[in-house]
């Protein structure tokens, strides 16, 4: 469902601008330089509201945190978030997450998340989902080695495809679980998750650690040599 237009949008992210990076390419291999004692850079894909975001950077304030979100009305709400809870270990981006390797250098990222993407349901729309091959091609240009993607959906055919694109772009998959919180709330909530909990949905989580990439299939073509 589409997020109503925010009022007073523009002006709302002006407040917030210290918090946005307007120009994250410029940033590529120098992102520790926003905070120079930063231990890990962690990037989430989609951020949302921000509330797993913010409250994760306020427990880890060790930690860099950049926060990727292509819906301003979203974002903005996520920005005001860190800025009420004085964060200054994170920061946000309007970006693309196929574009990531046009931000980020190679081995740069720690750790991605992956919380909740949009599933994109019909077989001819796998391709767009956050979690094919293609993205994980692109996700392990940036991050280090064994640098790893923790992934959360409530969708279970979403996370039985993810399951099998993992190893396919080269990461080992580990804490799989198809309940997250079946013995009580594991770890920070977005709001999504909270709700949908709360409805008696199951959440399903991994791990997927970066390692050695596998022999790629060719990709199907057309009689014009066009990728199908």
């Amino acid at each position: 469902m589409r997020m109503r237009r925010k009022k007073n949008l523009g002006p709302r992210m002006e407040r917030c601008a210290a918090w946005q990076i307007k120009e994250p390419a410029a940033l590529r291999g120098t992102w520790r330089t926003l905070m120079p004692q930063a231990k890990e850079l962690r990037v989430e894909l989609g951020c949302g509201k921000g509330r797993f975001t913010c409250q994760t950077a306020a427990s880890e304030p060790e930690v860099l945190f950049i926060a990727v979100e292509r819906v301003p009305d979203a974002m903005v709400m996520a920005m005001e978030r860190a800025r009420d809870m004085d964060l200054h270990n994170v920061f946000f981006v309007d970006a693309d997450a196929a574009n990531l390797p046009e931000y980020f250098a190679p081995g740069e990222v720690d750790l991605i998340y992956i919380n909740f993407c949009d599933p994109w349901p019909p077989k001819r729309h796998a391709k767009r989902r956050l979690t094919h091959r293609d993205f994980l091609l692109r996700y392990r240009q940036v991050l280090k080695e064994e640098g790893e993607i923790h992934f959360k959906t409530d969708n279970a055919p979403l996370f039985a495809f993810s399951l099998e694109e993992f190893p396919q772009g080269g990461f080992q998959l580990e804490q799989v679980t198809h309940d997250l919180h079946a013995q009580g709330v594991c770890g920070i909530m977005t709001d999504y998750e909270e709700k949908f909990h709360n409805m008696g949905t199951k959440i399903n989580r991994c791990v997927g650690v970066k390692g050695e990439l596998p022999p790629q299939e060719e990709p199907e073509t057309n009689e014009d040599g066009e990728s199908v």
